[in-house]
């Protein structure tokens, strides 16, 4: 028997195997050892903590380096194109927290003054409301636990300079996993405003976010990896992020490039990368849409 499978079928402290009425339960932490008892893992933890922490650190690159599906925005619900990152280009519908891409939403707007209808929310059909009402709507969709409406009430909150709060609403946000509640919070313990600068919990959102699919926040991973002299863990980000079709960081792989740390083919791929991103992302309508409205 391998010494994996050995670690998978017996308790790693007294080597007691999984049978009959013994049960082993795994280590929470690193899920590499399993133990039958509390008892066990209490007098193996000497033993297992040194390569327990490192499996932990390695899990944890393992998910911070994987590549996202998409960006944290996703797909407009209308059509299913992945969103643009320029997120002036799209609405958010506090009714149903929907992002709509600009091509649905000036698709749907032609369609109401061609027929002399009532403005409505392109996805939920809600009538559009008034400044008065939209505060309203919002704090409904906080009270079902809607993680994006918490998110922007918090960025109403911090706009105002009301930090307290704006801190409490990210944070709602950010436990229900809202990658830019993530990313917002890494801005405020990276400024300080409301609360203590704290490097460590910066860091930690930043990886959330990122994990979430954030492309910005796998930028600012990558610099400040990079200012902490870690370049091959900048690199990675970088290229992660200019999958994602993020512009900023294919700048910055270029530079590295220059540099000597980014080889001509990983270069090349991440440029491929960044433009089919981009490309997945454009429509038609979403062209016609940019034209109209800067005209």
């Amino acid at each position: 028997m391998s010494e994996d499978n050995e670690a998978d079928t017996c308790c790693a402290s007294c080597g007691s195997a999984e049978v009959d009425d013994i049960k082993l339960k795994e280590c929470a932490d690193c899920k590499s050892v399993k133990y039958c008892s509390d008892t066990c893992q209490k007098n193996h933890k000497s033993q297992h903590e040194e390569a327990c922490k490192k499996r932990v650190v390695e899990l944890r690159d393992e998910l911070l380096f994987k590549q996202p599906e998409n960006s944290h925005l996703g797909d407009c619900p209308i059509c299913m194109i992945p969103l643009q990152l320029d997120q002036s280009k799209s609405s958010l519908y506090s009714c149903c927290s929907k992002i709509i891409c600009g091509g649905c939403d000036r698709a749907n707007d032609s369609r109401e003054e061609m027929a002399s209808l009532e403005p409505k929310c392109p996805f939920c059909r809600t009538p559009v409301p008034t400044k008065n009402e939209l505060d309203k709507r919002r704090m409904k969709r906080i009270e079902v636990n809607d993680p994006v409406a918490m998110r922007q009430w918090g960025v109403q909150q911090y706009k105002k300079g009301d930090y307290s709060t704006a801190f409490e609403y990210f944070a709602r946000a950010a436990e229900l996993g809202n990658a830019e509640a993530h990313y917002r919070l890494s801005q405020m313990y990276d400024l300080g405003n409301g609360i203590e600068k704290d490097g460590g919990k910066e860091m930690y959102h930043l990886e959330e976010a990122a994990i979430g699919g954030h492309p910005n926040a796998r930028f600012n991973l990558g610099c400040i990896e990079w200012n902490n002299d870690n370049k091959e863990r900048a690199v990675k980000h970088w290229i992660i992020a200019a999958a994602q079709g993020d512009d900023k960081s294919i700048k910055y792989l270029m530079n590295a490039y220059k540099g000597g740390f980014v080889s001509k083919e990983n270069l090349a791929a991440a440029l491929r990368a960044q433009k089919a991103a981009v490309d997945e992302t454009k429509s038609p309508q979403r062209e016609a849409a940019e034209k109209a409205f800067a005209s």
